[in-house]
């Protein structure tokens, strides 16, 4: 019998795809116990698609090489170009030490180009961004890495090396962004990160999230400080924390410019800064603050000017607020936004769009030699321009696309569906007749970028899909028509406030029953369900969350709100139907409670594993052949916890036993799945790889193989 599984990721590694890892194990009814051994002899790994990049928060190149550039993506590790961004290698793919595949910062030494230092973490704090778990060191242009220290900074912003010495290194850290703590602030490194020594802070709720250096004297570095926690229901950004500071001595001692004259007064969030290289003195800054905007100054902090106050230069503060001078042109200005790349010539008073490949653009480096060579960093990936900004490289050569979870239909060769973070819905096929799956063969289909993509049994030409709030659309794929199938179309009604008649999360269930085809299930705070493919629903539960007020509130706050649906809270964030039992339904909330109904949710009964703290329930798995088993994974890295919750119950939930031995403490889990022929054959989703269990969970080992680091979100298997 042929089996494939398909695992999806938040990036993928080589060939023609970005999330489809298929290995193909070949295991007939005969072949007796299996072993990890002859499952792991057998897999092999391929990559199907969409070859399309995912989001690039940092970025560098080398001014003495105008082809060498490299991108630092939030769930794929680091890529290296060397012809102007028309195609991209990963250079740590199995190399970093480390589990975490997200990077934050990047550095090129100057004086050495051979030399170049990652941080890990994302520090765009988004609702789905991972830690890290360090700075990492290459000293042969990214062929090896070694460990460089901070390991418990875990979101790097930047990193600045001294251009007269390659050991000399600067780093802003946000620190654990879940929690208050010690590691926020500067450090610095004279000895190439082997000690590390904290150089500026503000205090346990503050972290820096901007670095620079002026061109001109090493010794003079200017940083910014960010009072911001991300919560599972929402983002506080801003607070007196923070603030700009500047260093003359190397950052012996900081002065502290927030309050100088002409900037803003009031609260302050996130702030960008970048010194003039070409004018002495000159520095700009761009403050997310209710009277925020652009500001300049001449005389290196001391006094400010407002140049631009236009809120399409600072919306989303928290995701944005970054902005680059033109190192030969003192007049000339880049701040990445959502829908461009804005640039000014006229020192920040009129602002113009660069048109990039992809929306949601987050940095750019701009070569000092030739400044109109760009490189620049969005949701789409990295793309190199050599003209100003008139024309990009494609973003369709980066396979690093965030999918958060994969389904699969009922053809031959099966199709397989998903969401890309910022690119919407895809379907696309396993199997190709020239081997290769090319971009083509991918189809737009559904709707939404972060849910549930689910193919209709037997017409897999009809699927469903989800966008913001209760947006729930079906699509007849031969026409392309759109239908509305959601249960509550007012799909925003309730948002400004928090108070939502029906809580649907940004990565809500979607699904149809296993043992019901016809029946299509979707859950908010509730669970949905339809008999006639969404034309009518039926609310079948109570809410099956703790529905505590202080989590359903406002999210982004104090400067601004963020109220873009992905901080929907609390939900049903898991939901399963019995293979063996229709009536069989599994739920798990967001906050942390499980429920099981066996009566198709007349009843409801709570069977949340004793002890388990308040987490998010990431995946169930009622098993393929016993009714009273199930499986669950929960993670708590939201609440500064990064510990393994891996859960089994032989008896409906009234027991739960921790299957964990062989998982590393810090291995968070998103997604188990059971093969459905082999009842003791588990696969594990973590956040930096795959673990399989041959023996029904009593032990667990890496199912590495070929395969790169990765957020492995969830899994599907096929049993064709």
């Amino acid at each position: 019998m042929r089996r494939v599984f398909g695992f999806v990721t938040a990036r993928v590694v080589f060939g023609f795809a970005v999330i489809g890892l298929l290995p193909t194990v070949a295991f007939s009814q005969n072949t007796g116990p299996l072993t990890s051994q002859a499952l792991m002899s057998q897999l092999k790994w391929r990559s199907v698609g969409p070859y399309i990049g995912g989001r690039v928060i940092t970025v560098a190149g080398v001014p003495g090489d105008a082809n060498l550039f490299y991108a630092g993506t939030v769930g794929g590790g680091v890529w290296k170009s060397s012809d102007e961004g028309i195609k991209w290698e990963n250079i740590t793919d199995e190399k970093l030490p480390g589990p975490s595949a997200s990077i934050g910062a990047i550095a090129v030494a100057p004086s050495n180009p051979s030399t170049i230092y990652v941080g890990t973490g994302e520090d765009d704090i988004r609702n789905d961004m991972i830690p890290g778990d360090g700075i990492y060191k290459s000293t042969d242009a990214g062929k090896t890495w070694e460990y460089a220290g901070l390991r418990e900074a875990q979101s790097v912003s930047q990193i600045v090396v001294s251009p007269r010495d390659p050991n000399v290194v600067y780093a802003s850290s946000m620190g654990h962004v879940f929690m208050p703590g010690p590691d926020r602030g500067i450090f610095k490194s004279t000895d190439g990160g082997k000690n590390w020594k904290k150089i500026l802070f503000v205090d346990d709720n503050t972290g820096a999230i901007n670095l620079v250096m002026d061109p001109n004297h090493p010794e003079v570095l200017y940083a910014t400080m960010w009072q911001a926690q991300r919560m599972p229901w929402g983002l506080i950004s801003g607070g007196p924390g923070s603030g700009l500071y500047k260093t003359t001595d190397g950052g012996e001692n900081w002065t502290n410019l927030t309050r100088n004259p002409g900037l803003p007064r009031g609260v302050l969030g996130r702030i960008g800064v970048t010194p003039v290289a070409s004018q002495l003195d000159t520095v700009y800054a761009i403050f997310q603050a209710k009277d925020g905007g652009v500001f300049r100054s001449d005389d290196g902090g001391a006094t400010w000017k407002l140049v631009n106050n236009e809120m399409k230069l600072r919306q989303r503060g928290f995701y944005y607020m970054a902005i680059y001078a033109d190192p030969k042109d003192p007049n000339t200005i880049y701040a990445p936004q959502v829908d461009a790349l804005w640039v000014s010539h006229d020192g920040g008073k009129t602002f113009a769009k660069l048109h990039t490949p992809h929306g949601d653009n987050h940095t750019v480096w701009i070569n000092p030699n030739d400044t109109k060579i760009l490189l620049e960093g969005n949701d789409g990936g990295a793309t190199v321009s050599t003209d100003g900004g008139k024309t990009w490289s494609p973003d369709h050569n980066q396979p690093t696309g965030q999918f958060y979870h994969v389904n699969l239909d009922d053809q031959f060769p099966f199709h397989i569906y998903g969401a890309q973070q910022d690119e919407g819905s895809f379907e696309g096929p396993s199997a190709s007749p020239d081997g290769a799956i090319p971009l083509a063969d991918w189809k737009s289909v559904a709707f939404g970028e972060s849910t549930f993509t689910v193919p209709q049994p037997g017409e897999p030409s009809i699927t469903y899909g989800s966008g913001y709030y209760s947006i729930f659309v079906k699509e007849d794929q031969p026409t392309g028509q759109l239908h509305s199938v959601s249960p509550w179309p007012l799909y925003q009604s309730g948002a400004s406030s928090g108070e939502l008649k029906y809580r649907f999360g940004w990565t809500h269930p979607i699904l149809f029953s296993p043992a019901t085809p016809k029946e299509l299930l979707i859950s908010a705070q509730y669970v949905f369900k339809s008999d006639d493919y969404g034309t009518t629903w039926t609310r079948i539960s109570p809410d099956l969350t703790r529905n505590q007020p202080n989590t359903e509130i406002p999210s982004g706050g104090p400067v601004d709100l963020d109220q873009t649906g992905a901080e929907v809270y609390p939900e049903v964030s898991s939901l399963a139907v019995s293979p063996v039992d229709g009536n069989l339904l599994w739920a798990g909330s967001d906050d942390g409670l499980v429920h099981v109904t066996t009566d198709g949710g007349k009843n409801w009964q709570l069977v949340t594993p004793p002890g388990l703290p308040e987490c998010a329930i990431s995946s169930i798995e009622p098993s393929h052949s016993d009714k009273g088993i199930a499986y669950l994974t929960a993670w708590r890295y939201m609440w500064d916890d990064f510990k393994s919750y891996v859960y089994e119950t032989k008896d409906l939930g009234k027991h739960w036993t921790p299957i964990t031995d062989g998982l590393p403490s810090d291995a968070f889990a998103f997604v188990i799945r059971q093969d459905p022929n082999h009842p003791s054959l588990l696969f594990l989703g973590t956040y930096s790889t795959i673990y399989v269990s041959v023996d029904g969970g009593a032990h667990w080992q890496p199912l590495t193989l070929n395969l790169p680091k990765a957020e492995v979100r969830d899994i599907a298997i096929n049993t064709r």
